[in-house]
């Protein structure tokens, strides 16, 4: 049997990732098969004049990636996966054409143009706090001030000494949970919610316990049962269409939670990313129980993902224990990014794009329901996805496999279940993460796998 081996000129500086690019080439190419056997440290250190340092460091860079495994008198072997992919967008999408696995706002020329005129005026007057303080509090006084202003336009009444810049909505959901949960205590939310938020409460070193939902979200009689069962310190809750479900929560029932949440000592941790772009109507738990919640938003999902500054409001009595815990994380959001988003909210960019967002997402929507047709789905006018249940002939894995080949994207939905017991099998569809011709492509090609009969998987050996 050949064993496949570079060519030993076409090696750059450094040798060892160099060496790894060679060996991503060659599985792109179909010259190294799944499974295939790779030479040893010593052969390919013999055939290609290098050390074998520099062949380990390559063959560790490999395995770390996940494309080799290696073991002890074995050998090392291109990696043959079958695993589901931790989080709903992953590698095996980022070969398709079509890629609607990963949640992101529609986007166009109009956003790369701001962008692009916010940094040509940041180099023109660029305040000198941004670039030479240390200090948060010097830094960010401005962004927190104009970040109250923000969450005010669209109904979040907050006081600033509450308010935290955050690089997104991602380290202020960390921020939150490291605030209020301890090594073996336990953290509530919905079986089907935040897919990041299983391995965020391992690290914490803390329990995480599914509660059932509807089509409103957390049914309360299921969390007031968890309550006494578990003694649970947290609720990280998603209210509004950002949920995988894309369920929105009435008013009564968020006054419910809430009244359940204050009669157990639970702290709520409320992520409400898209914030401004969501017609309000409904309560805010901040608005709720100030003193027991967090509110969570940013501008990635709702603007742009480039612009990566999000907001926390925090309960009064742990304003300490936040700022204490955002110094030895981050120290601070980075400014000159909290700057261009401070400037867009104070003149009117930012209120423009949501304008603009709103629209588009009007129109992705109504393409999804004229495309889908009698495809039963759940969607929301200001989501950026839809939640599509398949039929039992299907499953998961095999749709997601099939739709991968046919150029198609789409994310598990049990890359979003957070019980231990198996649910209804799902996909979400992002709307806004390629262009209306593509999304409508896309659309066709789901529709038609939905009606069809399911295709058996042939996996490569």
């Amino acid at each position: 049997m050949d064993v496949w081996l570079p060519d030993p000129g076409s090696l750059e500086r450094p040798i060892y990732l160099s060496l790894v690019e060679k060996v991503v080439e060659a599985l792109q190419a179909g010259k190294l098969a799944e499974g295939a056997r790779l030479p040893t440290h010593r052969e390919l250190s013999f055939r290609l004049k290098i050390s074998a340092q520099t062949v380990s460091r390559a063959y560790e860079e490999l395995a770390r990636r996940g494309l080799v495994t290696s073991s002890v008198g074995r050998g090392s072997f291109v990696k043959h996966s079958l695993d589901k992919p931790a989080y709903p967008h992953s590698p095996e999408h980022s070969d398709t054409s079509i890629d609607l696995s990963i949640l992101k706002p529609v986007s166009d020329s109009t956003h790369l143009e701001h962008m692009r005129r916010a940094l040509r005026d940041l180099a023109v007057d660029l305040p000198l706090t941004n670039v030479f303080s240390f200090r948060p509090n010097n830094a960010l006084a401005r962004h927190r001030s104009i970040g109250v202003d923000w969450l005010r336009s669209y109904g979040i009444e907050v006081d600033e000494r509450n308010l935290v810049v955050t690089n997104g909505a991602t380290p202020g959901m960390t921020l939150a949970l490291m605030s209020v949960l301890s090594p073996g205590s336990t953290l509530l939310s919905e079986e089907i919610g935040h897919h990041t938020l299983s391995p965020l409460a391992a690290y914490l070193g803390s329990k995480l316990h599914a509660v059932k939902i509807d089509s409103e979200g957390i049914c309360p009689d299921s969390l007031e049962e968890a309550c006494l069962e578990h003694n649970a310190r947290a609720l990280f809750i998603m209210p509004g269409p950002i949920s995988p479900t894309v369920s929105v929560m009435s008013n009564g029932r968020r006054a419910e939670i809430a009244e359940i949440a204050r009669r157990h000592g639970l702290f709520i941790v409320e992520n409400d990313p898209l914030g401004a772009l969501v017609d309000r109507g409904l309560l805010s738990f901040v608005e709720l129980a100030p003193e027991r919640t967090f509110y969570i938003t940013s501008l990635t999902k709702s603007l742009m993902p480039g612009l990566r500054t999000g907001y926390v409001v925090v309960p009064s009595s742990l304003i300490p224990a936040v700022t204490n815990r955002s110094l030895v994380t981050t120290w601070m959001a980075t400014p000159l990014i909290a700057e261009i988003a401070s400037r867009w909210i104070e003149d009117g960019t930012a209120k423009g794009l949501i304008d603009w967002q709103r629209k588009a997402l009007a129109e992705r929507h109504k393409l999804a329901a004229e495309l889908l047709g009698r495809v039963p789905y759940l969607s929301h006018p200001q989501s950026l996805h839809i939640w599509l249940p398949l039929p039992k002939a299907h499953t998961e894995d095999g749709f997601v496999a099939n739709a991968g080949l046919r150029g198609v994207g789409v994310a598990r939905g049990s890359a979003f279940t957070l019980s231990q017991q198996a649910q209804p099998p799902a996909i979400r569809i992002s709307v806004g993460s390629t262009r209306p011709d593509e999304l409508s492509r896309g659309l066709e090609i789901i529709c038609a796998m939905i009606t069809e009969e399911p295709e058996p998987i042939l996996h490569r050996l």
